[in-house]
């Protein structure tokens, strides 16, 4: 708040104090007294006005330079009438209330909100847990009546229960924190049981997979970094090159703050202008745009987000038509601390 500011607010304030100052040293000539008298109380009323404006800007410059700090220094701001005290004059306590108000309605609406998405998430994952059941039939009746036809059904019915567990990992990213258990895990395990989980769709598409180097230990939550894994080979398998030589290498490094992980594969690669926007959701790129990919652009996404909440850096590079690499990077440190 500033000084010529706040003047300026006050210029019809102080131009009527001067008309009556005026007026009140005309009435004064008309009287017998003396000059001091003359000067001395026109003289005395506006030092005491000035006083008392000095007196006002000062208290309204330390409140409002105080909410200022607070807000600047508050990550979550709605909280600022729970720290700034209530000041001294009537602008800021109107200012301060209204504001509390409006928290408070704020607020009741973001629970109403947030109760609603609960509820929604609870629907989901109750969905998605009652979908398996005919899923698992389906698949029942499959393995008893093997065929050309059936082996197709089977085929997609993969695909839905992939979908499902995208789902269902993508309406519990928010909460990883209330799903999650930290644990020294072998990272060959790891590997061994998503490579186990898409079998199918790599022994379908002649996927070469490459495993190296992987007998070492991280600390993190198996079953999320499995559905990360999971979603980065099937990106694989659905962007490999049309020939016989399509592949998947995966190994790890160890360094010496943490441990790398590498899945590189020999497919069609990304542009390099579209790199940067991989893990945006949504973004599927020229790639998830050709006629036989159908991407939802979710898949990154969702990769990049669990990692954040894991402690776990994710990167990728790629070079078009010669393949990506994605690399999973662990800290060595156990005790990580979950958003």
């Amino acid at each position: 708040m500033k000084f010529k500011d706040f003047i300026k607010e006050k210029l019809i304030g102080i131009f009527l104090v001067i008309f009556a100052l005026a007026t009140i040293e005309i009435f004064l000539m008309a009287y017998p007294y003396g000059n001091f008298i003359k000067i001395y109380i026109p003289l005395t009323i506006l030092v005491v006005y000035f006083i008392g404006l000095m007196i006002e800007y000062t208290s309204k410059k330390n409140f409002y330079a105080n909410l200022s700090n607070t807000l600047n220094n508050l990550d979550e701001k709605y909280l600022v009438t729970e720290i700034i005290n209530t000041p001294n004059f009537i602008e800021g306590k109107i200012l301060k209330s209204s504001l509390e108000q409006i928290d408070k309605s704020m607020l009741e609406h973001v629970n109403k909100y947030k109760y609603l998405q609960e509820d929604y998430k609870e629907y989901i994952e109750l969905w998605i847990h009652e979908i398996k059941i005919p899923i698992a039939a389906s698949k029942m009746v499959i393995e008893n009546n093997k065929n050309e036809a059936t082996k197709s059904i089977d085929e997609e019915l993969n695909k839905v229960e992939d979908y499902i567990e995208q789902a269902l990992f993508y309406a519990r990213s928010n909460t990883v924190e209330k799903d999650y258990y930290i644990k020294a895990s072998n990272l060959k395990d790891i590997i061994n049981e998503s490579i186990k989980k898409n079998k199918s769709i790599l022994i379908q598409n002649k996927m070469l997979i490459n495993l190296h180097d992987l007998d070492r230990i991280v600390h993190t939550d198996s079953k999320w970094i499995i559905f990360i894994l999971n979603q980065i080979i099937q990106n694989s398998v659905k962007y490999r090159k049309q020939d016989n030589n399509s592949g998947i290498e995966i190994y790890s490094k160890q360094g010496k703050e943490n441990v790398i992980l590498y899945i590189k594969d020999n497919g069609i690669g990304i542009k390099k202008g579209e790199i940067t926007r991989a893990f945006e959701k949504g973004f599927t790129g020229t790639n998830g745009r050709l006629q036989n990919k159908k991407s939802t652009g979710i898949g990154l996404y969702l990769c990049k987000k669990l990692c954040d909440k894991l402690g776990i850096a994710i990167e990728l590079s790629s070079i078009q038509n010669e393949g990506t690499e994605l690399r999973l990077v662990f800290p060595k440190n156990s005790y990580i601390n979950l958003k």
